[in-house]
């Protein structure tokens, strides 16, 4: 499906690339119903010895003696449970690699996370900085790490942030949020069993899934689209319409959703995100919201930008009776206002995207404020 936004492309002036970016994929990735049992086939060659044991960083909505008896434990192997009810935050990741360090005398041979978004992108942080010195902050930005992660593995337990695919860990530090954006990053293997996502409430099925929506509409409608991104970005955007739209069956929907997620992810890999996620960035740093619903609080008002992308997010909306909070901005001091402008703005390779090299003359800081003052 194609997408455009209303903006003459006579009128933007598309950003100037020298070079191409080598950019690194996940090297190996199981797709399937059940194929969670495999996953203690993997890890076995690749544990270093019985003193370097596998961390496993798990949502703990599945703190539970029957999913403890599925994971592949030996040895002195670790599972910790992890709350996902807020963002991930570098002292937090800092946190958990000081607690490893402590707990083992070597270090582990791998990582593994499981859950969403929040769960991956943790434990992709926790396997860079177990092995580069530093706290987490120190590595916000773009190809800051030096030395490869720690072997990891990411399982995804619900469908549509890209995270299991992405080159970027997204964290909330103490200056602002942003991702670790390294070639050190991407998960070593993947594990896609659609199975986990069975449970996951309506709500967040739908908001997560948003987030997988919005990567097609900013990365098709964006200044740095190619044919690489394009073609990930439409077969997203294909598979998005059919589960969100469309009457299709359960484990059908549950299928694809996982492939939209993956395919979504690998559009924004070679191309970027837009103005809906450079806003939902304030949104969380400030008030905490998740990268989810805010990405749809903010999409809801986009429609000069994003026409066709939020007709169709609209009825999704209708399809599936969903009801946005509102009034989340109603409150805000002008320094509040003035915070989440400054982290949103400071995301220029977002805006860039969204409306080329001249973006700053169309999104004023004033201009911005009125954006938030509607959600």
């Amino acid at each position: 499906m194609k997408i455009e936004n209303n903006l003459s492309r006579e009128n933007i002036t598309p950003s100037i690339k020298t070079q191409y970016r080598n950019f690194p994929m996940v090297p190996r990735v199981i797709f399937g119903s059940g194929c969670f049992s495999q996953l203690g086939d993997i890890l076995l060659p690749m544990r270093k010895s019985s003193e370097a044991p596998f961390i496993f960083l798990v949502d703990d909505f599945f703190e539970n003696e029957a999913f403890v008896s599925r994971v592949p434990l030996m040895f002195n192997d670790e599972i910790i449970f992890i709350s996902a009810d807020e963002e991930p935050k570098t002292a937090q990741v800092d946190a958990l690699v000081n607690q490893i360090r402590e707990n083992y005398s070597e270090l582990p041979s791998g990582i593994i996370g499981i859950g969403g978004g929040t769960l991956l992108d943790l434990a992709k942080a926790v396997a860079i900085l177990l092995n580069n010195k530093g706290l987490a902050e120190e590595y916000q930005g773009w190809d800051l790490v030096n030395k490869p992660a720690l072997y990891h593995v990411g399982v995804p337990t619900i469908s549509g942030t890209g995270a299991e695919v992405s080159r970027t860990t997204v964290l909330l530090g103490p200056d602002k949020k942003l991702g670790i954006n390294s070639d050190y990053t991407t998960y070593d293997q993947v594990l896609l069993d659609p199975d986990f996502t069975r449970t996951v409430p309506k709500e967040q099925w739908f908001y997560t899934g948003m987030d997988c929506f919005i990567h097609c509409v900013e990365s098709l409608t964006g200044t740095y689209l190619n044919a690489f991104s394009q073609s990930y970005g439409e077969k997203a955007m294909e598979l998005c319409v059919e589960v969100f739209l469309e009457d299709i069956p359960e484990e059908e929907s549950r299928d694809k959703l996982m492939m939209a997620s993956w395919h979504g992810g690998m559009s924004i890999a070679y191309s970027q995100v837009g103005i809906a996620h450079a806003m939902s960035y304030g949104l969380s740093y400030l008030l905490g919201v998740k990268h989810g619903i805010g990405n749809c609080l903010v999409f809801l008002h986009l429609e000069e930008f994003y026409p066709e992308g939020v007709s169709l997010f609209k009825k999704m909306l209708q399809k599936h009776h969903i009801q946005l909070p509102k009034g989340i901005c109603a409150n805000l001091t002008q320094n509040d206002f003035d915070v989440m402008v400054n982290v949103a703005l400071g995301l220029e390779a977002l805006w860039e995207n969204a409306l080329g090299s001249g973006w700053k003359k169309i999104i004023t800081p004033e201009r911005l404020q009125s954006m938030y003052e509607k959600i």
